[in-house]
Parts: C-alpha cells; structure tokens; sequence
C-alpha cells in the first residue's frame, strides 16, 4: 500500500514539473486583430522582450489573431477594452461622435486634440479615425530619448502599426499624423536613428520610378527620410518603398520643427 502511495505522489510530481508555463496562472492575453506586441506590452505594462520570452517568441514581428500570450508578471486579466476605448493614448473614432464629446471624455480640450493630431477643421473627423489623445491619463508614451538626445529634447516616433508619426518633446505629444511607410518588399527599417541632412525639395529615383522636387525631405538612414508626398493621399496604408510619406502640409511643419540631429525612433 505504501508503495502505492508513493507512486501516485512521484507521478503527480512529474506532471507537475513539466506542465507549460500558461498552466501555471497569471494573466493570458488572446491577440485581437491589428495588435503587436509593443501594443499588447504598453497595455500590460512589460516589455516585448519579456513577452517574446516568456512565449518562446523568436521574431517579434510574428504573432497572429486569436494567439494566446502569457504576460510576465501579472496578476489577474484586464478586462477587455471596449472599442473606443484607449489603446495607448489612442481613441477610435465612434458613430456620432465629434471632438467636443471625445475632448470631454479624457479631460482634454478640441484645440488640444486638434492640435496634437493635425486636423485643420476640427468639425472634419470621420468613423475608425485613430486620435492621439494629449495627456490622457491611460497613455502610455514611448520613452523619451536616451542621455544624448538632441538639446532640445525634440524627437520623432514612427509607429508602422498604426502608421503614425507623431512629435515629441520630452514625453509630451505635440502633434501626429497619418503616413505611409513601407511596403512589405521594400520595408521601412526599424531602430533608433537621426536626421543627418534635409533638403527643402530633392529629387528621388529607384527601380521603376523618377519623383522629382520631392518636398521637405529629412534623411535618417542612407536613402531613406520623411518627405512630403504629392503623387498619393493614401496615408494611413502602406505606400512606400521604405520612406516614411507625410502630406506635404505635415512635412513642411515636421521639417521647420526638427533640426539635423533629431533622434527618429521607427517600432511596430
């Protein structure tokens, strides 16, 4: 009989031992469609290192709709967001609603929301808009630059998720836009880079295609740059053959704001 209970205990030990991490409690997040995990780490407070880690990820740009993601160190699930809620100091616009109504929703004001997103009629927003919320107490900015950074604190983040390039200063928005960056044959490169040279118009060549008098082109990496875009309205959508394309009235804005120097962080 002894022998009995020892076995049924060494067995329940073994199955211990090797039951998967996401047997063992903590939060478990499912991917809903358009995240990535510097989204889903912002929300629950890690880093996608941690998440890759912990899911035994290995290329963080890869992850699918509906996969179940353990979050490192957390306690018990969010609950679920609903669709206009923020997702990083960002709002999805709803039926029916204006500026006004989503200004009073997150203490903030239409000049303000106006401001920080670059919209010239603040009566013209439309339905799924992404709206950069300033100063909501849900956002979550990236980190500002590391010791280095240029004098005046001035940097850009380029979101190639959300296809947004907004500027900083510090860890205050100041203003963003809709872009379009890369293709998936010619993609955008990511990391942390610096203007190195600006040209108030160039002209730009590749396989395939000749754009003369590009305006307001700001490189950061070989021939790679933010620059005005006159050939196309499609921001909001991947465009590019690896630049990061601006409407020209927000080139000309981001090109008189950042001086040579300015650190250019590109993420998913």
């Amino acid at each position: 009989m002894r022998r009995l209970v020892t076995l049924v205990l060494v067995i329940a030990f073994s199955l211990t031992l090797v039951a998967p991490a996401f047997a063992q409690g903590g939060t478990v997040h499912i991917v809903q469609p358009g995240e990535n995990l510097y989204r889903i780490a912002l929300r629950y407070g890690t880093t996608v290192q941690a998440l890759a880690t912990a899911n035994g990820i290995s290329n963080t740009s890869r992850i699918y709709s509906g996969q179940r993601l353990v979050i490192p160190g957390s306690g018990a699930p969010a609950a679920p967001s609903a669709p206009s809620s923020p997702a990083g100091g960002v709002h999805i616009v709803q039926p029916g609603e204006n500026l006004y109504r989503i200004a009073l929703r997150y203490g903030t004001t239409v000049q303000a929301l106006a401001a920080a997103n670059g919209i010239g009629n603040s009566n013209r927003i439309y339905v799924g808009q992404r709206l950069l919320i300033p100063g909501a107490g849900a956002s979550t900015p990236p980190a500002p630059p590391a010791p280095g950074g240029s004098a005046s604190g001035r940097w850009i983040d380029v979101d190639l998720s959300a296809q947004r390039v907004t500027a900083y200063e510090g860890s205050t928005p100041v203003r963003s836009t809709l872009v379009s960056t890369g293709l998936p044959r010619t993609p955008t490169p990511t990391g942390d880079f610096r203007i190195y040279v600006k040209y108030r118009s160039a002209p730009m060549s590749g396989p395939g295609y000749y754009l003369p008098n590009v305006p307001y082109v700001m490189y950061f990496y070989r021939g790679y740059g933010l620059h005005g875009t006159y050939w196309h309205s499609n921001f909001g959508r991947p465009m590019s053959h690896g630049c990061v394309n601006l409407p020209t009235s927000e080139a000309a804005w981001f090109y008189a704001w950042a001086p040579v120097g300015t650190l250019v962080r590109i993420h998913y």
